[in-house]
């Protein structure tokens, strides 16, 4: 049986102790592995185009180029298959939520226990949200709150998606996983996983978190009370 690679993973916050304490309870892992670390933005962006991390565990607030900028430069289409794991302070930081709009898939408190860490890491590495349904909630509503009601869906992109494949993207949004919606719509889980996939192609979408922002902020999901 073919053991599959580690995780790649690259870190990327100006603290040398924050690097170094998540380095070692990562590596203490036997499915990731730490290739390197990043002292700001502009050394996070260029690491990753040497090492070619699977994710980068990016800090917000950076010297030289913060991680905002840094998370849209690594995730914008350049060949990189980076995923972006945002480090914060606080969960309803905003930037946060301008990170996601940037291109990051998830985020996490910096205070996160080891085995929620290798638990982020091994989510947005499998391309999934990591998202909570309550994060989801709290999330709209502060989409909501930054850039006002959300906007008509944007005919252009969402025309291309199937009535189930529309419904599917609505559940995605909600927070809900693959076998939830699974239960939900009464088929296959890989049923489920196939419409996923379709979605991301079609919308040209990276992963599941940037589903769900799409979904809100075009309004294909919206909060109560639009």
């Amino acid at each position: 049986m073919t053991t599959a690679p580690p995780i790649r993973v690259l870190i990327a916050d100006d603290q040398m102790m924050v690097r170094q304490g998540f380095t070692v309870l990562l590596n203490a892992e036997p499915d990731i592995e730490v290739i390197g670390q990043a002292v700001d933005g502009l050394d996070a962006v260029a690491k990753v185009t040497e090492l070619a991390p699977d994710v980068v565990l990016m800090d917000i607030r950076m010297p030289e180029l913060g991680g905002i900028e840094a998370t849209r430069r690594i995730t914008r289409p350049t060949g990189s298959t980076a995923r972006v794991l945002v480090l914060t302070t606080f969960d309803l930081d905003e930037y946060v939520y301008e990170a996601l709009r940037a291109g990051a898939s998830g985020f996490l408190l910096k205070e996160a226990s080891a085995a929620e860490l290798a638990h982020a890491v091994r989510v947005v590495a499998a391309g999934d949200a990591l998202l909570a349904p309550n994060i989801t909630k709290r999330l709209i509503t502060e989409f909501s709150r930054l850039t006002g009601a959300p906007r008509a869906p944007f005919k252009g992109r969402v025309a291309h998606l199937t009535e189930r494949e529309t419904e599917v993207l609505s559940l995605i949004a909600q927070g809900l996983s693959n076998a939830e919606i699974a239960k939900g719509l009464v088929v296959a889980e890989q049923t489920v996983k196939t419409h996923v996939s379709r979605i991301l192609v079609k919308l040209g979408l990276r992963d599941r978190t940037q589903a769900a922002v799409f979904a809100y902020e075009t309004g294909v999901v919206r909060p109560v009370g639009y």
